[in-house]
């Protein structure tokens, strides 16, 4: 399970994401050429900078996710895809 301060920290993580969605669809942008669907690219990168603060949350306390953790974190991001999504969406760029 992961703990409560974790779970705050992933919920800010996603918050700030979704605050600048418009930033991180113009970085997916200059991927065009290579993968043309440029939400889902931007939503992957959301996503990826998430985990990648989840995993460092844990590595700041010397501890590795357990598959539990790893799946829960799966649920997290699932529960509030569709709202990753809407920023992505309605981002200018």
């Amino acid at each position: 399970m992961i703990p409560p301060a974790t779970k705050k920290f992933i919920d800010s993580l996603i918050d700030y994401y979704i605050s600048e969605a418009a930033s991180y669809k113009q970085l997916a942008k200059t991927y065009y050429e290579e993968i043309e669907d440029t939400n889902a690219n931007t939503f992957g990168i959301i996503v990826g900078c998430v985990y990648s603060g989840f995993l460092q949350a844990y590595q700041n306390q010397k501890q590795k996710p357990s598959l539990e953790d790893t799946q829960e974190f799966t649920r997290m991001i699932k529960l509030r895809a569709a709202q990753i999504k809407r920023s992505i969406l309605d981002a200018k760029t």
